[in-house]
């Protein structure tokens, strides 16, 4: 792959677009027919295509393979759909697809995400899933309904009224309360490296820096691990990685073994940097679109201009 050098030495990519494809040998070897020009890259573990106008090639290509490949799914999902419909106040069928809009649960995005070709659309403020993905979406409904259900603002509302005063409740403040720290323990004599995706009992976390103070092994067993026997722990803080941070993390080739849970950190792989991605994703998006909405009403309407 041909590359820029920095003068400290360091490789840059030119300039140029990734992608991400589906991890089948066709697919592979029609974009490499398409783009000759196109390299692995491992640094961003994607595709690589050079040029200016690579952005726009890629999206175009994309475009029409999903048109070639999904040419009658879309009727045969609509046609199977219009047979079997799922009934449900939070599910709308409409021309292009169906559409999904019920309370904020991280569950039901968790499940949404699995299936394939679900978008998030901002602007109306829910997901639409294409007729071809109907078979999938039908197989997680059932958790998807009962998340929706269970976060019901009402339904929420009576059980907070419930949990007043017990022990539940007073463990969940604390649950929150301690993760609000941005603190996580590790072995004092084997500390995470710093400044790169780490994978915890927390999730996937950037480790930042440490004060040497001892972490009580009651609030580790607690909040985060059942701590190792005669083994002291620290408290390092932690922040959550951006999207670009996690996207060019490699990750580990295999799950962690039972030493690296028990330490209570690891090298994530790619299962769990693909998590993590996908809600640095999500809250770059939010972000975006706040700063969008905020501008919008900051800039004065034609009427109001002198």
């Amino acid at each position: 792959m041909e590359r820029e050098t920095t003068s400290n030495g360091e490789a840059e990519l030119p300039v140029g677009a990734t992608t991400d494809l589906p991890h089948d040998r066709v697919t592979v070897q029609r974009f490499r027919e398409s783009f000759p020009r196109a390299r692995w890259s491992d640094r961003l573990n994607a595709w690589f295509v050079p040029g200016r106008t690579a952005g726009k090639r890629i999206g175009r290509w994309l475009a029409q393979m999903e048109a070639e490949a999904d040419a009658f799914a879309d009727e045969k999902g609509r046609d199977a759909f219009a047979f079997d419909p799922i009934e449900s106040r939070y599910l709308d069928a409409a021309s292009f697809g169906l559409q999904i809009r019920t309370p904020y649960s991280r569950t039901v995005v968790t499940e949404i995400r699995e299936i394939p070709l679900a978008r998030w659309d901002a602007d109306h403020r829910l997901w639409t899933v294409p007729y071809r993905s109907l078979v999938e979406l039908r197989r997680r409904w059932p958790a998807i309904e009962a998340a929706a259900e269970r976060n019901e603002p009402d339904v929420r509302k009576a059980r907070r009224e419930a949990l007043k005063g017990t022990e539940e409740e007073e463990a969940a403040k604390a649950r929150t309360s301690e993760r609000r720290r941005k603190r996580y323990p590790v072995p004092a004599d084997d500390l995470p490296p710093f400044d790169r995706a780490i994978g915890t009992h927390a999730g996937v976390v950037i480790f930042s820096d440490t004060h040497g103070e001892l972490a009580d092994p009651d609030a580790v067993t607690e909040f985060y691990f059942q701590p190792l026997p005669n083994e002291e722990y620290v408290w390092v803080a932690w922040r959550p990685g951006s999207l670009e941070e996690l996207v060019t993390t490699w990750p580990a080739r295999t799950p962690p073994g039972e030493r690296e849970v028990a330490r209570g950190w690891w090298l994530p792989d790619l299962d769990e940097l693909r998590t993590a991605r996908q809600k640095a994703r999500s809250k770059q998006r939010t972000q975006q679109q706040r700063q969008e909405d905020q501008g919008r009403s900051e800039t004065p309407s034609n009427g109001n201009r002198r």
